[in-house]
């Protein structure tokens, strides 16, 4: 299997990215996700990868902007942002390691890690994911809801970035899913919505899509200051927690 670090490489020159998703060798995707505010997710896991482990890639209309790595506790293990292409990765001992098997056993996940770029940059991230009580079904599927905060700090404790808002958990993919969700920019709070709205199986219409279809245009006729945030690849929001 390929390196992990040539793998947004390998992404970029694929024919997957004129319409259908095809993951590394090795690799099979396993979900497509198309959510509000025009993106879509493909969601794949690798055999050398430990179990439990799955990917995700990122597409808006220009194509992959955003690939990431989870564990079966939803720990971030590795990200990329694309354009330009900036690996960023878990730091090892976790003050406290995100569990997502406690969040559904208690109901509560608190977190506080670190993490690395390999541009230098290291940051800091705490926060909580709690269930709400409440459940909500997407296109079939059943989801509960949570809320959310967390906060990102550089080593001296300056804030880089916060959010907080609801995401959607599925206990049986053990996947988090984004919401309705606001974000500081440094003066005020904006607002991102980011919810599923289908899901596509394996041999479904739809599936390993990676042409976004939901508001669209409404993404593209308003350029507000969170878009231009987004669009900025090292300064973009997560679409969730930190373990989307």
């Amino acid at each position: 299997m390929i390196s992990r670090a040539l793998l947004p490489l390998l992404f970029l020159a694929s024919p997957a990215l004129a319409g259908s998703f095809t993951p590394p060798e090795g690799c099979t995707t396993t979900l497509t996700v198309q959510s509000r505010g025009c993106y879509v997710a493909n969601y794949y896991t690798c055999e050398k990868d430990n179990p439990g482990d799955k990917w995700r890639a990122d597409f808006d209309q220009e194509g992959m902007f955003y690939l990431s790595k989870i564990d079966r506790e939803t720990q971030w293990i590795e990200s990329y942002d694309l354009n330009p292409t900036i690996k960023q990765t878990l730091d090892p001992n976790p003050a406290d390691p995100a569990n997502f098997s406690s969040l559904l056993a208690t109901g509560r996940d608190d977190f506080d890690f670190g993490l690395t770029k390999d541009n230098g940059e290291h940051t800091n991230v705490k926060g909580y994911d709690k269930l709400t009580g409440k459940t909500v079904t997407i296109d079939g599927v059943t989801l509960q809801q949570t809320e959310y905060e967390y906060a990102e700090t550089d080593d001296a404790g300056n804030e880089l970035r916060k959010s907080h808002g609801h995401e959607y958990v599925s206990a049986e993919w053990r996947n988090f899913f984004s919401g309705q969700s606001e974000w500081w920019d440094g003066t005020q709070w904006l607002p991102l919505e980011g919810s599923p709205v289908q899901f596509y199986m394996p041999g479904e219409k739809g599936f390993a899509a990676t042409q976004p279809i939901f508001e669209c245009d409404a993404v593209m006729s308003q350029a507000t200051p969170l878009d231009r945030l987004w669009h900025a690849s090292a300064n973009r929001p997560l679409l969730a927690s930190p373990k989307e």
